[in-house]
């Protein structure tokens, strides 16, 4: 098992090789990531493919279409390492939390 964090899923949108490796061990890897995390890639997609002049929807489709690939992890699951969370990442992005949330709630590592 493996959290991935926004980063990764709008570099899997922008490049080809984090979609390799996700295609690739996709079949004997459980990758998971925060609800927040598929949010924040929504968000801030449309203005990096706009100013690289991708188009817009089809790499908004992909995105939706990694959840096959990358299971979304819901707010219940995970909100009870919010704390903990915060904790660790008190001298850096407290935004974060949900993530290292996930990976604490799934006892696993983050590819970030």
């Amino acid at each position: 098992m493996l959290v991935i964090d926004a980063n990764i899923l709008i570099r899997s949108i922008l490049g080809t090789r984090v979609r390799t490796l996700l295609a690739k061990y996709g079949a004997t890897v459980e990758f998971f990531t925060s609800d927040t995390a598929y949010a924040e890639a929504r968000k801030h997609l449309p203005k990096i493919l706009t100013k690289r002049r991708i188009p817009v929807e089809p790499a908004l489709s992909l995105l939706e279409s990694l959840q096959q690939v990358v299971q979304p992890v819901e707010l219940d699951a995970y909100q009870g390492f919010e704390q903990e969370a915060r904790q660790r990442l008190s001298e850096r992005d407290l935004e974060d939390w949900p993530v290292l949330a996930t990976a604490l709630a799934l006892r696993c590592p983050i590819w970030t």
